[in-house]
């Protein structure tokens, strides 16, 4: 985390460390990230950088917190449109919304992103932060089956496997695609993105909905001579 004299800095100076390294992580990662274009970016001295960070990955650690204090700041006006909606219907809502926070910020997730799933970090690195979000992903399936809204035979980790893996599949894909366009907010909110997300996202739901024994059956009728 950085040295109590980065935060001595003023806002402008902050802000064009911060910016620097947004666009040197999303261009190169971290493991190709070179100290000395983000101390030419932001036109500080390499001495001057190693008194605010101990090293690049030091202040990719920074970009994490400041990922997540904007992530707190853009949720706290969000609110589902009804309190009645079941599992798929919410996590539906909390993807598209997660969708529109990130083409607000699109560069900064984007070299946040680089770094956590092109490089492998967040299975190898952030194996805390990754099971945060796994102990989430339980809550929900778990109520849902409580609900009836999920079959009881589904198991609880395999659904969490697959939840995970299509969400963050849906974030890359959409990401990608909206830095090609001129207005990445209007893409994401055109009726033709939001009906892609609803058919991945329909794909994912009835896979989890359909039952073990369905499967099974169906597998064994496919495959038995």
């Amino acid at each position: 985390m950085p040295r109590q004299t980065f935060h001595n800095l003023p806002e402008e100076k902050r802000g064009k460390i911060i910016n620097a390294a947004i666009e040197e992580f999303a261009e190169y990662g971290l493991e190709n990230a070179s100290t000395n274009r983000i101390v030419s970016k932001s036109g500080i001295s390499k001495g001057s950088f190693y008194q605010y960070f101990e090293d690049k990955q030091d202040l990719f650690m920074y970009l994490l917190t400041v990922l997540e204090r904007e992530k707190v700041e853009y949720f706290k006006g969000k609110h589902p449109p009804s309190m009645n909606m079941d599992t798929f219907q919410y996590f539906r809502w909390m993807i598209k919304t997660g969708m529109e926070f990130n083409s607000a910020y699109p560069r900064l997730v984007q070299a946040i992103s680089r770094v956590m799933f092109n490089e492998g970090m967040y299975y190898k690195n952030f194996a805390n932060i990754r099971e945060r979000s796994m102990q989430g992903l339980r809550t929900i399936i778990r109520e849902a089956i409580e609900r009836g809204e999920v079959d009881p035979s589904v198991d609880v980790e395999l659904a969490v496997m697959i939840m995970e893996t299509w969400s963050n599949a849906i974030s890359n894909y959409i990401l990608q695609e909206g830095m090609k366009q001129k207005d990445i907010m209007k893409w994401v909110r055109s009726a033709k993105t939001q009906q892609m997300i609803d058919k991945m996202l329909y794909v994912m739901e009835y896979g989890l909905r359909k039952t073990e024994s369905d499967f099974e059956k169906n597998f064994q009728e496919r495959t038995t001579p």
